[in-house]
């Protein structure tokens, strides 16, 4: 991600600070409990692609721990509608630009395309979320030991420690196979948070003495993006609702405590709403 110098007032060497092509992390805050969902979930899918490639049994172990996971936040029973309601309102939305001159149409229709197969993916899949490992009676006594620490030991569960023996290629086809019913889910979310982001235009500003507040009169927002250059080691702490938005940002000491961050602050902020 590149951010560019921009000089505003005695503050410009400040912005100079984010132009110099540094890796910058991105904290961002749901303003409500639906996004906070979507967030928590697409972190439960990171974490599942990444551990499902590995090799290690123990690897795996996690892999599996992670769809149960996603079965306790998915668990809402109008999570499949909610997102099926949100991609028709966006497909909805990006229809009415096909007649603008200024969007790339190829663009365009692949984004459409995608929503519509997501879509169509989710309506195929049968009851709850999830209800083909609730159904399953080996992978939910796994669930009930994975809760209770340790609870996973060979003595507790010998058919799963013969399990871990299996191949590589043979855990790794049994997880993806437990998984893939619910691809079509993480699939949805994937477009909305996309389609989300992009909603955003992001804006400079320095936070004076590590604090920033702003005013947003009422004004309705899905998610807010914060970016910070990697090198300052300062921390966001978050708090905003309709009708303001306040940012202070800490520091972390040797024993890991937050600290108020001594000195001013340049970021980038994205506020971002359908």
């Amino acid at each position: 991600m590149f951010v560019f110098s921009v000089r505003f007032g005695q503050n410009h060497s400040t912005y100079e600070l984010l132009a110099r092509n540094a890796a910058l992390i991105v904290y961002e805050y749901p303003f409500n409990e639906r996004i906070r969902t979507l967030l928590r979930l697409e972190d439960l899918y990171v974490k599942f692609k990444f551990f499902v490639v590995q090799d290690n049994p123990l690897q795996h172990h996690v892999a599996l721990a992670t769809i149960y996971e996603m079965l306790e936040v998915a668990g809402r029973a109008d999570l499949k509608s909610d997102l099926l309601q949100e991609l028709e309102r966006q497909k909805q939305t990006l229809m009415g630009f096909k007649s603008n001159p200024n969007v790339e149409s190829s663009r365009l229709n692949e984004i459409l395309s995608d929503i519509e197969r997501t879509s169509a993916a989710l309506i195929a899949i049968q009851g709850k979320t999830g209800q083909h490992i609730r159904e399953n009676e080996w992978l939910m006594s796994i669930r009930g030991r994975t809760i209770i620490p340790g609870g996973a030991c060979e003595f507790d569960l010998p058919s799963y420690h013969a399990w871990q023996q299996q191949s590589t290629e043979q855990r790794r086809a049994d997880i993806n196979q437990w998984f893939a019913p619910l691809e079509p889910l993480f699939a949805a979310i994937n477009i909305i948070l996309r389609l989300l982001r992009e909603s955003g235009r992001a804006t400079n500003i320095v936070a004076i003495a590590g604090s920033f507040q702003q005013m947003l009169q009422g004004r309705t927002y899905q998610l807010l993006r914060v970016s910070i250059d990697q090198s300052l080691r300062a921390i966001p702490e978050i708090s905003a609702n309709k009708y303001v938005l306040w940012i202070r940002f800490t520091s972390q000491g040797g024993d890991m405590k937050p600290k108020a961050y001594e000195g001013d602050v340049p970021f980038e902020l994205t506020l971002c709403n359908f």
